[in-house]
């Protein structure tokens, strides 16, 4: 009898265990909720679309929006981003993000990273910029290049 009480409860513990380290690997994983808002990004005449992430980082970034179009030189590095200052601050939630082609993050609260490759560190989410491929985005981003003229708009 003993040792039937000691079976159930180990695999009592041992599901409960289970449903734990399911519950913590949801609890991790990053809630991205978009807002209603848009931003666009334009280079070289050319427009794209970003949804935004609902955070205080972006709110603060329409704000600025709102007061008139950004615009900031950037320049491609590690292969994978192109990414510069924006002259000013935005608040920051950093967290782990396995940052994927056409992701617009924040770095250090006043860098801004957009992804034509992948790349994983402690970022803060802005948005992500919607339907191009690979090549496209490469193109749009000049992937490669320095000095990439950017404007960031509403």
């Amino acid at each position: 009898m003993k040792q039937l009480i000691l079976l159930l409860t180990a695999l009592l513990f041992s599901c409960c265990s289970r449903e734990l380290d399911a519950m913590e690997s949801v609890k991790n994983e990053p809630i991205t909720t978009t807002m209603t808002q848009k931003m666009y990004l334009t280079i070289e005449g050319r427009t794209e679309e970003v949804s935004l992430t609902a955070n205080s980082a972006t709110q603060a970034l329409v704000k600025k929006l709102e007061q008139g179009d950004i615009t900031l030189t950037l320049s491609s590095s590690g292969g994978f981003e192109i990414w510069g200052a924006l002259g000013f601050s935005l608040p920051t939630s950093n967290q782990q993000v396995n940052a994927q082609p056409g992701d617009v993050v924040l770095y250090n609260g006043s860098n801004i990273c957009i992804f034509y490759g992948t790349n994983s560190w402690s970022y803060t989410r802005l948005g992500k910029i919607q339907g191009l491929s690979a090549s496209e985005l490469k193109a749009f981003l000049k992937a490669g290049e320095s000095e990439v003229k950017v404007t960031l708009s509403l």
